[in-house]
C-alpha cells in the first residue's frame, strides 16, 4: 500500500483494497473505486496535456455530481491545487474568486460554462474552461470534459509531491464580506480527515449521504473521509425535496447523515415520517451552524438509537470540536471538546486563558490549521498568531465561547454579533435557542435595533412551522424563559431566511430584506 503523504493517495489505497466497491453513487451512475481511480489518472493526464503543472490552481465549479469528486482527485494527481466553488455563487463573487486565485483551468458543467467564461473575461491569462454534461455544442473556446477523460494515462501522472504542498484553496462564503481563499496543505487535510474518521468510527461499510455541497468544507470532508476509509458516498444535489432524498437514503442503506439546522427543521416538519425511517442509519452529524437543542431532541425521537454528533467547525480548520453522543443528554447545547490530535482554548482580549464559565474567544491549535489566506498576509496575521508552544501558531476563530467545569465548549456567538442592551452584552444565540424551543417555530434569528434609551432592543425574525402561531404566543414564551432585557420587542414573520449554499443564515441579508407577513 502507498504511504499516505498526499490526499490523492486515499483513492489509490481504497481502490487497491476494494476495487469493485462502490465509491460514488450519483443517481443511476455507480462508480467503483477502481473505476474512479483509473478515471482520475486519465483526467490528470488530460490536465497535464493542457499545461497544468504543480502548484497551478484549478477551479472545480460543479454541483454534487460524480464528475466533481473525480475532478478533485484528478487535479491533485496532476500535482495542482483544487479550488472548489459552488455554482450558486453570484456573478460578482465568481469574478472575485477567479481574479484572486488566477486558475489555469476551470472544470465545470455545460450549464455553468457561460458564467465561468464571463467571470474569467477580465483576467490577464484567462483559464481554459472545460465543461461536462453538454447536450448541445459547446461555445467556442470551451473544451469537453469527456475529451480530457480520453487521454491515455501514463504510468506516472504527476511529479512527486510532499505533504507540505498546498492541496486546496477553499473560499469562505462571503456572508460577512469579501470571500477569502483559505489555503489548506495536504498534511492538514490528512490530519483532520483522520481525526474525523476516528471519532465517527468510519469504515468501508459506511454509506454516507452527501447532500451538502462538496464546494464547502463540511460537504467536502464527507468525500475526503469516505475515500480515506473506502466508504460509499451517495451524492444528492439539494435537500429541496426531502421526501425523495430520504427515500433514496433508505434505498441505499445510508449509515451516515450529515446535516445542517435547516435540514433538521425540514426533517422534523415531515409529519408522516415515522421513527425508524432509515433503518441502516447509525449516526447524524451537524457542523455548519449550531443545532438548537429542540432539534437535537426531535431528531433523537425520530431516529432512536442513532448517534448524534454535535460539532463545531470553520473553513480555516474544517473541524474544531465534537460532542461524544453519550454526553448529548447532559449537555444538549454543547459542541464538545477538541477533536482528536488537536487543542482548543478560550482566551481574553490579551490572549490569556479565561476561567471556566467566562466568555472569551476560541483559539484552535493543531496540525489541521490552514496555512493562511491566499494573497492576504494582513488577514493571515490577524487569524494565525503565536501559540504558547515556541514556533507554533494558533487560529483565532473570532467566535465567542465559554467552557464548563469539565472543559466542554459552548458557542456564544460571533464577536461582531454581540449586542449591548442597558450596558449588558447579549448574545443573540441565547435568545434564538429559546425561540427554537417554542412550539411552532421552525427557524429564528435575532438582531439588535438601535434605541435612544436602552442602546439597543432585540427584534426577532421567525419562520413558522405552525401558521396559527402569533407574535403574542412567542413573546409570552420568551418572557417565561428569558430575562426582560432579552425578550424581543418585535416579532417579524418570514417565509424563509436567506442562507448561503452551506446552510448558514446570512444575517446581513435578513436585515436588508423586508417583511412578508
Amino acid at each position: 500500500m502507498p504511504v499516505i503523504a498526499r490526499v490523492e493517495h486515499f483513492l489509490r489505497r481504497s481502490a487497491a483494497a476494494g476495487a469493485a466497491k462502490a465509491a460514488i453513487v450519483d443517481g443511476e451512475t455507480r462508480l467503483g473505486y477502481a473505476e474512479l481511480d483509473a478515471a482520475a489518472d486519465r483526467l490528470a493526464a488530460g490536465l497535464a496535456a493542457r499545461g497544468v503543472k504543480s502548484g497551478d490552481r484549478v477551479v472545480v465549479l460543479m454541483d454534487n455530481i460524480w464528475e466533481a469528486p473525480l475532478s478533485i482527485f484528478a487535479v491533485l494527481r496532476a500535482g495542482a491545487v483544487f479550488c472548489p466553488v459552488n455554482p450558486a455563487a453570484s456573478a460578482d463573487m465568481l469574478a472575485q474568486i477567479f481574479g484572486d486565485c488566477a486558475p489555469r483551468v476551470v472544470l465545470t458543467q455545460a450549464k455553468y460554462a457561460r458564467a465561468a467564461t464571463v467571470a474569467a473575461a477580465g483576467l490577464a491569462a484567462p483559464p481554459l474552461i472545460v465543461a461536462a454534461r453538454a447536450v448541445t455544442a459547446l461555445p467556442p473556446g470551451v473544451a469537453g470534459f469527456e475529451t480530457l477523460l480520453k487521454e491515455e494515462a501514463p504510468a506516472k501522472c504527476a511529479p512527486d509531491g510532499a505533504a507540505s504542498d498546498l492541496a486546496m484553496i477553499i473560499y469562505t462564503s462571503g456572508s460577512t464580506g469579501r470571500p477569502k481563499g483559505v489555503m489548506i496543505a495536504h498534511a492538514a487535510m490528512i490530519a483532520v480527515s483522520g481525526s474525523i474518521a476516528a471519532y465517527l468510527d468510519n469504515g468501508p461499510d459506511d454509506v454516507v449521504l452527501a447532500v451538502l455541497p462538496l464546494s464547502f468544507t463540511y460537504g467536502l470532508y464527507q468525500l475526503i473521509v469516505a475515500a480515506r476509509v473506502g466508504a460509499t458516498l451517495v451524492l444528492e444535489k439539494s435537500f429541496a425535496f426531502p421526501h425523495d432524498v430520504l427515500a433514496r437514503a433508505r434505498a441505499e442503506g445510508v449509515t451516515g447523515l450529515p446535516l445542517v439546522p435547516t435540514m433538521a427543521a425540514m426533517i422534523l416538519g415531515l409529519s408522516e415520517l415515522k421513527p425508524g425511517a432509515l433503518p441502516a442509519l447509525r449516526y447524524i452529524t451537524n457542523a455548519a451552524a449550531a443545532l438548537p437543542p429542540a432539534h437535537v431532541a426531535g431528531l433523537g425521537r425520530l431516529f432512536p438509537g442513532v448517534r448524534i454528533y454535535s460539532m463545531y467547525g470553520l473553513t480555516e480548520c474544517a473541524r474544531a470540536s465534537f460532542l461524544p453522543p453519550g454526553e448529548l443528554e447532559r449537555r444538549p447545547d454543547s459542541v464538545g471538546k477538541a477533536i482528536p490530535g488537536t487543542e482548543t482554548a478560550i482566551v481574553d482580549e490579551a490572549g490569556r486563558p479565561v476561567p471556566a464559565g467566562t466568555v472569551g474567544e476560541l483559539v484552535v491549535r493543531g496540525p489541521h490549521l490552514m496555512r493562511g489566506y491566499w494573497g492576504d498576509e494582513e488577514a493571515t496575521a490577524r487569524a494565525l498568531r503565536p501559540a504558547p508552544t515556541p514556533g507554533a501558531r494558533q487560529l483565532h476563530t473570532g467566535d465567542l465561547f465559554r467552557a464548563d467545569a469539565d472543559g466542554f465548549l459552548y458557542f456564544v456567538g460571533r464577536k461582531d454579533d454581540i449586542i449591548k442592551i442597558r450596558g449588558e452584552k447579549v448574545a443573540p444565540k441565547r435568545v434564538e435557542t429559546v425561540l427554537h424551543a417554542c412550539a411552532g417555530v421552525r427557524e429564528a434569528l435575532v438582531f439588535g435595533v438601535p434605541d435612544p434609551v436602552l442602546g439597543h432592543v432585540l427584534h426577532a425574525v421567525v419562520v413558522r412551522a405552525d401558521p396559527d402561531l402569533d407574535d403574542r404566543a412567542i413573546l409570552r414564551h420568551c418572557a417565561r424563559n428569558l430575562p426582560d432585557l432579552m425578550v424581543p420587542r418585535k416579532i417579524e414573520f418570514r417565509q424563509a431566511l436567506p442562507k448561503t449554499a452551506s446552510g448558514k443564515v446570512v444575517r446581513r441579508l435578513v436585515l436588508e430584506t423586508g417583511t412578508d407577513r
